[in-house]
């Protein structure tokens, strides 16, 4: 069977494999602990995971079978991917098993779960999307009483439909970093209401939605997982919960080692997972319409100060590479971009025209995902942007008529709501170099078409020059 190595730093190595039968455990995985910093190389250099607890403990339940299906959260929650999955390691999975891993199931790892898997051949179809992408299917259907209906289904695997939901194709989130987020999941299905809380949004949002706490979501999200994707038939004690959500909200995954620019602690540099782990983050810091929730401090674009200490250094080399990295880091923070036609932001706000930054999306410092929840729609979705292997629905409003085409309805199939058709959160921009494609449905293949999406979708007018040092920066994260 072939193995992935992941190198344990102050430990010998280490191979772990994520094949096993239906309804066992993985019993390379049952290990009593191991290091407290874990190092994984990708194509752009190394990345490590880092837990102040001193231990990344796999005997925790997060490395458990709790289901029926041989699945545990690190089928699709890959230490060596950066805790989630990617096309090529799967294809190594595929290859090992004759596609049987446990991350092969047709609950929602195939196209449909109706397709022929009696075959190789036939899983090789089944699991395309899983294989090429990275998606796992999310079968979601629109809830009672929503402001518009379905009214057409292009579905290239003949499932989808108002009798068996829609067919959404996704990118499993990482579970590390989690300490900054503020909504749970791509469409904050899992991020609850609770009136009694005391983390609330602030005018000229809503004064009336206030949020469970981040530990009650992920508790919620680790039960519906073994329920849904692992088919469990028992709920998890609270005990496995609690043991599942500790575990994920101790760990820190970032890069540390560039190919190009080195050590990312070099030279005075904040780089690495052990840095980011101390960094501050609270319900609202930085907001970018109101301001930090708990400080008089208006909103700021300079998010990302990481490689502040790289701005001016002398050489080439090395040295170079360091200043395209700051470069980059200061076009994030500071480039003009003109946002408009933005679900979300523009007739949230009321303004034809926002000018911003990329921050102000991505407004939680040294993170950069949105501090509180805010789902956007960019035009990830749109029929312009559809490509063959995507579904595509057609959703008409009830109340007016007016009709829309999209590959994915995002938050509506959550709330109902006509105006929250394909919106999505911003996932935190941590250890991105190890976790291509991007965006919630992989349409990125690489950073560099993640920077020409916005550079066309808001013509920014990026230089060569200037999308080379935004690349460089974003894979040091």
């Amino acid at each position: 069977m072939a193995r992935r190595t992941i190198r344990l730093l102050a430990l010998s190595s280490l191979s772990l494999t994520f094949a096993c039968a239906p309804g066992e455990e993985d019993e390379s995985l049952d290990l009593a602990q191991l290091s407290s910093s874990l190092s994984v190389t990708n194509s752009s250099g190394t990345s490590e995971t880092f837990t102040a607890s001193g231990s990344i403990d796999t005997s925790n339940a997060f490395f458990q079978s709790l289901g029926t299906n041989g699945r545990s959260c690190v089928t699709c929650h890959d230490p060596g991917d950066n805790w989630t999955i990617v096309p090529a390691h799967l294809q190594q999975r595929f290859d090992a098993t004759g596609g049987t891993d446990p991350v092969f199931r047709t609950n929602d790892g195939s196209n449909s779960p109706l397709a022929d898997v009696s075959t190789v051949a036939a899983r090789r179809t089944a699991y395309s999307m899983l294989l090429s992408k990275g998606l796992i299917r999310i079968g979601i259907s629109i809830p009672a009483g929503a402001e518009f209906e379905l009214t057409a289904v292009d579905d290239p695997y003949g499932y989808a439909s108002s009798a068996h939901g829609l067919s959404l194709f996704r990118r499993p989130l990482p579970t590390t970093n989690l300490k900054f987020l503020s909504t749970v999941m791509w469409d904050g299905r899992e991020t609850f209401r609770d009136a009694s809380s005391s983390t609330c949004l602030k005018p000229p949002l809503d004064t009336t939605v206030c949020f469970a706490p981040l530990s009650f979501d992920l508790s919620d999200q680790a039960n519906g997982a073994t329920l849904g994707h692992a088919q469990g038939t028992l709920p998890l004690t609270t005990a496995q919960r609690n043991s599942i959500v500790a575990f994920e909200l101790g760990l820190f995954t970032a890069q540390t080692f560039d190919n190009d620019a080195k050590n990312l602690n070099a030279a005075q540099a904040a780089g690495g997972p052990a840095s980011l782990s101390t960094k501050p983050f609270y319900f609202g810091i930085n907001d970018v319409v109101s301001g930090d929730y708990l400080t008089p401090t208006p909103f700021t674009p300079v998010v990302f100060h990481t490689y502040d200490a790289w701005t001016n250094r002398p050489g080439g080399g090395t040295e170079a590479a360091r200043r395209a990295v700051a470069r980059g880091q200061a076009l994030f923070n500071t480039k003009p971009i003109a946002i408009s036609g933005v679900k979300g932001i523009n007739d949230d706000l009321n303004v034809a025209v926002l000018n911003g930054t990329c921050t102000t999306c991505h407004d939680t410092p040294n993170a950069g995902d949105h501090s509180i929840p805010a789902p956007l729609d960019i035009g990830l979705t749109d029929a312009s942007r559809r490509t063959p292997d995507m579904p595509l629905y057609t959703l008409r409003r009830i109340s007016t008529g007016e009709t829309i085409k999209t590959t994915d309805p995002g938050r509506a199939l959550i709330t109902g709501k006509w105006r929250d058709i394909a919106r999505f959160k911003g996932p935190i921009l941590r250890a991105l170099a190890g976790r291509a494609p991007y965006f919630h449905n992989g349409l990125a293949a690489d950073l560099g078409a993640a920077v020409d999406f916005y550079d066309t979708r808001f013509a920014i007018g990026f230089t060569a020059q200037e999308k080379s040092d935004l690349v460089a920066f974003l894979r040091t994260l």
